[in-house]
């Protein structure tokens, strides 16, 4: 039996966006703190949720078979199939209520960035955590007194997955590589590569230096918004992810809890900061364009009635005479 072609682009979406997931989590699981199973920044779901804003709602069996083989190193196939329902719950709740309040892929209004942050990062991302660290602790991978710190960072993980990922690509979809100036290029890449020294240093160094980051961040909004941010804040989470997992720099000598707590906060005030900023950005420069557009055609107004509405107000001998 054939199937269709349409089916057959289905299926094959549906294995990409498993493929997708699966090698995400690849990605997550080497910076894991908890168990080789809890990572503070979890890829898949960006992947997740991406694919469900791009694909619709359709998608959700490619999450489910990611996420499913992600997880099948655990010895119990209960918890595989507990915390796999939890990581594709997860997306499709975020989906849902990013949906519902009318979040546009562009992000150029500030409540589009609200909205990924609040419906699609925190409370969609509460579901899978819940689902997840409760797994864990039920069946004996952890116990009653890391349930919590466990939660705390499987939502943060699993919402930072979606706020670095989810805006880096929907940035880049939209991006064109003509009319941007070998200036423009430099001055970007520039902003890159000085982000990743000043972390690749501020996260392996005894001082407190990761705050030195936002300085670039401000700059990657101001230039070019979540063109510029995402893989800044990319950066910024995935360095500052490594010295934790390593305990080095800042994370050094520090408790699970205690460096748990201080990556997140760390990675989550970076992410928010960049995001919400690049937003209001963006709205501002699309508000100034759509007054210069404005302005433009008023000025088009003006120019072709003026002679008419100049022409009634001189008098009959003036008029005469033209």
């Amino acid at each position: 039996m054939q199937l269709s072609p349409r089916l057959g682009r289905y299926a094959l979406h549906v294995v990409l966006v498993a493929a997708g997931y699966y090698a995400g989590a690849l990605v997550g699981l080497l910076q894991a703190l908890v168990n080789d199973q809890v990572t503070p920044l979890w890829p898949p779901t960006g992947v997740a949720v991406l694919a469900l804003l791009l694909g619709g709602l359709k998608m959700w069996p490619g999450i489910a078979l990611g996420a499913f083989v992600a997880n099948s190193t655990l010895s119990d196939l209960g918890a595989t199939v507990l915390i796999t329902a939890g990581n594709t719950i997860g997306p499709v709740v975020a989906y849902l209520l990013l949906r519902r309040a009318g979040f546009q892929p562009a992000m150029d209004r500030a409540r589009d960035a609200l909205a990924l942050v609040l419906l699609g990062g925190l409370v969609g991302m509460a579901v899978s955590a819940t689902i997840g660290a409760g797994t864990l602790l039920v069946t004996g991978v952890i116990d009653g007194g890391l349930f919590w710190s466990t939660w705390t960072v499987w939502w943060t993980g699993d919402a930072l997955g979606v706020l670095v990922f989810v805006p880096i690509v929907l940035a880049f979809r939209s991006f064109r590589l003509r009319g941007h100036t070998a200036r423009r290029w430099a001055e970007a890449a520039a902003l890159l590569a000085s982000t990743a020294v000043v972390m690749a240093v501020a996260s392996t160094h005894d001082l407190r230096l990761m705050y030195l980051v936002f300085p670039f961040l401000i700059w990657a909004a101001l230039r070019f918004q979540h063109l510029g941010t995402a893989p800044c804040a990319l950066v910024a989470s995935t360095l500052a992810a490594r010295g934790a997992a390593r305990s080095t720099g800042p994370f050094a000598d520090l408790d699970l809890p205690v460096r748990m707590v201080t990556l997140q906060a760390f990675n989550g005030t970076a992410v928010l900061t960049a995001l919400l900023l690049s937003a209001v950005i963006s709205e501002r420069n699309a508000a100034r364009e759509a007054i210069e557009r404005t302005v433009t055609q008023l000025a088009g107004v003006v120019a072709r009635h003026q002679p008419l509405a100049l022409g009634d107000l001189l008098p009959p001998e003036r008029r005469e005479k033209r």
